[in-house]
């Protein structure tokens, strides 16, 4: 977790640490990553570095989460349809998606620091750092899942958690087959099949 020391930095001291930190690890991924590359960009001393983070481990934690927010934000909720019903829900949540593969698509450096994030579940300091990502984004997804429900669009018969488990499991891996395409891959994502898998797995059952 990032140390409270970091937050009473001038701002542009903060955004300097964070973008020589997202060059480094979106250039070299989390392992070959240097951190005394990063304090030499970033133009601080290495006793520094070590006084507003851990390690490695939590500078990059913290970088991915601060650029996946902003995406998040940049995207926006995903809106009401101003049509009742299942299929303007679902339609909505697949404008969602297409919005962030595009956002992604023209920031490079943040979609392969999303890249490294989803490849990184082996080291168990990251795989904390993952789950307090997902609280964070706990009541975005507490939203989305109570205006599919409140719109027919999700079944109510089984725990809130439960499907959105359900949801995160399946998002985690279509993210990863989509962000893993060799980068002469130039079809459009299948984002349309993709939610209709997300939409047959969470749909209520007749």
């Amino acid at each position: 977790m990032v140390r409270p020391r970091f937050a009473r930095l001038p701002p542009a001291q903060q955004q300097a640490i964070l973008r020589a930190a997202l060059d480094e690890f979106a250039t070299h991924g989390f392992h070959d990553a240097s951190l005394n590359r990063v304090i030499d960009a970033a133009g601080i001393s290495k006793g520094s570095m070590y006084y507003y983070f851990d390690d490695k481990a939590d500078l990059f934690a913290h970088v991915a989460r601060v650029e996946f927010e902003r995406l998040l934000a940049d995207v926006g909720p995903v809106a009401r349809p101003p049509e009742p019903g299942p299929d303007a829900f679902w339609s909505a949540v697949e404008r969602f998606y297409r919005d962030a593969l595009t956002r992604l698509a023209a920031h490079p450096r943040v979609a392969s620091l999303a890249r490294t994030w989803l490849g990184a579940s082996e080291n168990p300091a990251l795989q904390r750092a993952q789950l307090e990502l997902e609280a964070t984004v706990m009541p975005w997804l507490e939203r989305v899942l109570v205006l599919g429900q409140s719109s027919g669009a999700v079944r109510t018969d089984l725990p809130s958690d439960l499907l959105i488990a359900v949801a995160i499991g399946m998002g985690r891996a279509m993210d990863t087959w989509l962000l893993s395409r060799p980068p002469d891959d130039t079809a459009p994502p299948p984002t349309g099949a993709l939610v209709g898998m997300l939409r047959r797995a969470l749909e209520p059952q007749t």
